[in-house]
C-alpha cells in the first residue's frame, strides 16, 4: 500500500577516539589483549578489534552529550560488554533505564527522561515506539537489514514527530570504517573480505 512519508530522518555521525596502540597489538600482532594469548581465528580477531574500539570511554561520553539534547533515547548495541557500559548511565545521569535483550524484556520506559537499551538480535524488529524521536547506534551491526529494521522502530505512521534523529557513534578505526562502508552500500559486513583488505 502506497503512503506519503511524513517524517524526515537526520543521520548524524559522531566520531570518537580509540586506543590505537591496543588496536594495533590486536590487528598487527594478532594478540588477544583481554586474555593475553594469541588470536585463534578471524572471527575472534574482528570481535577483539571491535571490543577495543567499542569499550573506549569516549563512546559513552558521546552518548551522555546526546542525552542532554534528547532526553528520551533508544540505544542499540551488539555485545554484553557494551550493555555493562551503558547500564552505568542510570547512575551517572540519574535517568530511568530499561532493557530489551536476551536477559531482560522490559517495556519502553515512560516519563520525560529515559533510556531504552536494546540489543540488535533481540529487538531490531517486532515492536514500535512513538514516544521518542531519537535512536543512538552505540555500535553498528554487521547486517544492513538489521540496521534498517532497528531504525524503523521509531519511524512509524502514527509518530507525532516530523524529524527523527539517528546518531551513529563510531571511530576512524579500519574495522568501524569497513563496517560503515558495507552498510552504506546496503550490504552486510563480511569478515573474510575485511581480512583481504
Amino acid at each position: 500500500m502506497h503512503y506519503e512519508k511524513s517524517t524526515t530522518a537526520h543521520d548524524k555521525l559522531i566520531i570518537v577516539p580509540f586506543d590505537k596502540v591496543m588496536f594495533d597489538r590486536v590487528m598487527i600482532k594478532r594478540w588477544n589483549v583481554f586474555m593475553d594469548r594469541p588470536v585463534n581465528a578471524i572471527g575472534e580477531l574482528c570481535y577483539l578489534l571491535r571490543k577495543v574500539v567499542n569499550r573506549d570511554p569516549a563512546r559513552l561520553e558521546a552518548v551522555k552529550q546526546i542525552i542532554k539534547e534528547h532526553p528520551r533515547v533508544i540505544i542499540f548495541y551488539n555485545f554484553d560488554y557494551e550493555l555493562e557500559m551503558l547500564r552505568t548511565l542510570e547512575f551517572s545521569l540519574q535517568i530511568q533505564t530499561n532493557e530489551w535483550n536476551g536477559h531482560k524484556h522490559q517495556e519502553v520506559p515512560k516519563g520525560k527522561t529515559w533510556v531504552y537499551l536494546v540489543q540488535y538480535s533481540a529487538g531490531a524488529e517486532g515492536w514500535n515506539c512513538i514516544e521518542t524521536d531519537t535512536i543512538i547506534f552505540f555500535s553498528q551491526n554487521y547486517s544492513y537489514k538489521t540496521m534498517v529494521q532497528a531504525a524503523g522502530r521509531i519511524d512509524r505512521l502514527n509518530t507525532p514527530f516530523t524529524n527523527l534523529y539517528y546518531y551513529h557513534i563510531h571511530s576512524n578505526s579500519i574495522i568501524d570504517l569497513s563496517i560503515m562502508n558495507a552498510l552504506k552500500k546496503k550490504k552486510n559486513f563480511n569478515i573474510h573480505r575485511f581480512m583481504d583488505v
